[in-house]
């Protein structure tokens, strides 16, 4: 069976037919056509699939898309277009702070929602913010200066 589910994915109201049971990276991936959060593992252990709810970074892989229905999504492709997500992205740019780029969309994802919530975060809260993605390129030191770099730019032009 399939239900009619609504969202507000990246700034835009969106609607699909979804499976029953489906879990949000499916809506993502294959019926919206929303590749940047990627299958990594299933079992939240790797952050590939990561996407901001509200706000709030959450695993895609697992997460029921019936229950985040009527809610905001927001996905790397989406960040792109805020101020947060640019800074994001020059400063990993900048650090060259990904390598393969697999874990990338879920990283930069969370480093949002981290600004988001704490806008000059301390090394300690990147590397806890970071720590559930994994990332087998070993760059994970030029990720923390990345979000560092990002914060330091965002307090720049606030101020």
């Amino acid at each position: 069976m399939t239900q009619t589910l609504t969202f507000d994915v990246n700034g835009e109201p969106r609607a699909c037919a979804a499976p029953d049971g489906a879990p949000l990276l499916h809506i993502l991936r294959n019926l919206l056509d929303l590749k940047a959060a990627r299958f990594g593992c299933g079992e939240e252990a790797c952050g590939a699939c990561a996407v901001l709810v509200d706000g709030q970074s959450a695993y895609a892989c697992t997460l029921p898309a019936r229950d985040v229905a009527g809610r905001k999504i927001v996905t790397a492709e989406g960040l792109a277009a805020t101020a947060v997500g640019a800074a994001l992205i020059e400063a990993f740019l900048a650090e060259q702070a990904g390598q393969c780029g697999y874990c990338l969309s879920g990283i930069i994802v969370a480093a949002a929602g981290l600004l988001g919530a704490n806008p000059r975060p301390d090394s300690a809260a990147v590397l806890v913010a970071l720590d559930p993605h994994l990332c087998r390129c070993g760059a994970q030191n030029r990720m923390v200066r990345a979000v560092e770099r990002a914060a330091a730019t965002l307090a720049g032009a606030a101020a």
